[in-house]
């Protein structure tokens, strides 16, 4: 499987450029003050799916050959993922179908649906739901969309850090969320070639950690999956993004679910903006490291917004 590079970035962003909008990144006084240092956030939530796994499936669906257009498309998600294979499918005329576990969000799953995306329920988490997409791939001839061994979707998703470094040049640290990878393996691309001396600092739940035992033993490994967030719940690792990561990812750290939903708290509160789970963790992050952070000038990759009623009504009581 061929590792993409910078190139491939600057390719992936001239071929998302007629789809997606470039998006906003902004500071917040009562977030810096939180932190203590000069914050950035990348506000991924305002994608047309309301997350930055878009811009990874509209580059890789829009290379697709005619055969693989033909055949159609399925992917197996816990609904981002889900909601750009189906986005950039209804663009480019292709049939998708999407695997979801029985605990999708079901805001993510309505999208999904409403995107003309045929949904197939199965298995309580994303790793059977996977499972099963992965077999009716094989069964049925589709092109299996795998959300994190795909090079075109890694160097899609890496545009985003790239906008972030032509933004904010001098930013010392980028904090991304990890669940299968993909995002920060592009955040390390991005980095490694405008800005080598720069921070990527990874992110996931303690009680979802299956790539950070990943990264940190250097092999692939299996974990419990037990996280709220569902943008960071996989309970295997995936082998293009941590190939990627062993190699450039200089940190990684676990928070806790209760320190993710204070942190969604706090995006309502002092940035004004409704960030999913897995979106808010890099602020979790940010504030748990927030002695050695301090004075710095550090981007947050706000991954998505795509925050369920009964998830968002959790914070809040927690809070």
């Amino acid at each position: 499987m061929r590792i993409p590079d910078f190139q491939d970035v600057l390719m992936a962003r001239r071929q998302i450029a007629p789809y997606l909008r470039r998006t906003p990144m902004h500071s917040y006084p009562a977030i810096d003050d939180l932190i203590g240092a000069h914050v950035f956030i990348k506000h991924e939530n305002h994608q047309p799916v309301c997350a930055f796994k878009v811009r990874g499936g509209v580059n890789l669906i829009s290379q697709l050959s005619e055969e693989e257009r033909t055949r159609g498309v399925i992917a197996a998600s816990t609904g981002n993922h889900g909601q750009s294979v189906a986005y950039a499918a209804r663009l480019f005329g292709i049939k998708a179908r999407i695997v979801v576990p029985e605990a999708a969000n079901p805001g993510k799953v309505a999208a999904i649906q409403g995107m003309g995306a045929e949904v197939i329920v199965h298995g309580e988490r994303f790793d059977e739901a996977r499972l099963h997409c992965e077999a009716l791939a094989r069964e049925q001839g589709y092109r299996y969309i795998h959300s994190g061994d795909e090079p075109l979707l890694i160097a899609g998703v890496a545009t985003e850090a790239l906008e972030m470094l032509e933004d904010e040049p001098d930013l010392e640290a980028i904090i991304v969320p990890i669940g299968g990878g993909s995002g920060a393996a592009g955040v390390c691309i991005a980095a490694n070639a405008i800005a080598p001396s720069l921070r990527v600092i990874g992110v996931q739940s303690g009680a979802s950690p299956a790539a950070y035992e990943s990264w940190r033993q250097k092999r692939l490994v299996e974990a419990p999956n037990r996280t709220i967030a569902e943008g960071l719940a996989t309970g295997a690792a995936f082998e293009l993004p941590q190939t990627i990561l062993r190699e450039r990812l200089k940190e990684f750290v676990l928070v806790s679910d209760d320190e993710i939903m204070r942190a969604m708290v706090w995006m309502i509160e002092r940035a004004h903006t409704l960030a999913e789970a897995a979106g808010a963790a890099p602020l979790a992050a940010a504030y748990r490291m927030r002695d050695e952070l301090a004075g710095k000038k550090i981007g947050l990759v706000c991954s998505g917004g795509n925050a369920s009623l009964e998830q968002l009504k959790e914070a809040l009581s927690r809070a």
